[in-house]
């Protein structure tokens, strides 16, 4: 259900804006993304678990929080994002 330390430094590494970022918005919408598509995995297979039911929305709630701050600020850059990490919005 949660992400690898090598998969969580490759999406760190390929959404971060300057050297030292390591939580932007942008890299913190990616983390998000990779473990809501893991959850969604899991919940496939376990479609009791309410629990990790209700992790999964608030995880979705707050990636969508952070895209509209993204929005707001960078449409350009919200655009990008979007169509890289394969997102309907």
């Amino acid at each position: 259900m949660s992400i690898t330390k090598l998969k969580k430094e490759e999406l760190i590494n390929k959404y971060k804006t300057n050297e030292k970022d390591t939580g932007s918005a942008d890299v913190q919408v990616a983390i998000l993304t990779e473990r809501i598509k893991s959850l969604t995995e899991h919940l496939k297979e376990h479609h009791k678990d309410f629990i990790s039911r209700r992790g999964l929305l608030t995880m979705v709630g707050k990636r969508r929080n952070l895209l509209t701050y993204i929005k707001n600020n960078n449409e350009s850059q919200y655009n990008g994002l979007i169509k890289s990490l394969g997102l309907r919005r």
